[in-house]
């Protein structure tokens, strides 16, 4: 049996190698999961020798399928949650992801299939990150950063990091939450983005930018 500190980690390698592509370097899972790099590199051993990652020296690591499944029963726990605290219990987006973070290591499957029934088994959590299916399959994504998008391209919000409860806060406040269609109006380097939203424009640190996930139109 793994234990949930194990989770975490399989979770956070699997969220990062979606986004970044494989391998995951040490450091990266480093800053994910906020602990040291020799504890990361301990922890990364015993996954290894439990067959759930494949360690490549001086470059990373890749999840197995087996790490790949237990990861996405994870998440699927955690943004199930999220939707039904949100949906059902009037929780806000800011206040969803810590709870989840308590719950979804220790929820049994019969009470996922209800959650899920409950919800209409919905494909995306508050923050619009995709929701895996039962059959635990990798659920393709689209979407590109918007400090990646350059002045004039229309794009819609696709989801949003859920780490910082004082930027959903902020993101709320200014109109951009997921199926909000921004304008791109200005990236500038190593600085600020602006985008046009329907309530107005918005300027936008490079951090934050980083943070929100669009699709172009």
């Amino acid at each position: 049996m793994l234990s949930d500190v194990m989770e975490d980690y399989l979770k956070a390698i699997y969220v990062l190698q979606t986004e970044d592509g494989p391998p995951v370097s040490t450091s990266a899972i480093a800053a994910e999961v906020d602990k040291t790099a020799p504890t990361v590199t301990d922890m990364l051993g015993k996954l290894a020798e439990r067959g759930l990652l494949e360690r490549e020296p001086y470059t990373g690591v890749e999840l197995t399928p087996e790490g790949e499944a237990v990861a996405l029963e994870v998440i699927r726990h955690h943004r199930l949650i999220e939707a039904f605290l949100a949906e059902q219990l009037d929780y806000d987006w800011s206040e969803v992801h810590e709870e989840a973070d308590r719950l979804e290591h220790h929820i049994s499957e019969a009470f996922e299939r209800r959650v899920a029934a409950a919800l209409d088994d919905p494909t995306v959590d508050p923050h619009g990150d995709p929701i895996p299916g039962a059959d635990l399959e990798p659920v393709t994504d689209d979407s590109v950063r918007l400090a990646d998008c350059e002045a004039g391209e229309t794009v819609v919000v696709a989801r949003v990091s859920d780490r910082d409860d004082d930027e959903l806060e902020y993101l709320a406040d200014a109109g951009i939450t997921p199926d909000t269609e921004l304008e791109v109006i200005d990236v500038a380097p190593f600085g600020m983005v602006t985008v046009r939203t329907p309530d107005g424009e918005q300027s936008l640190p490079e951090s934050v930018a980083t943070s929100i996930r669009v699709r172009r139109r």
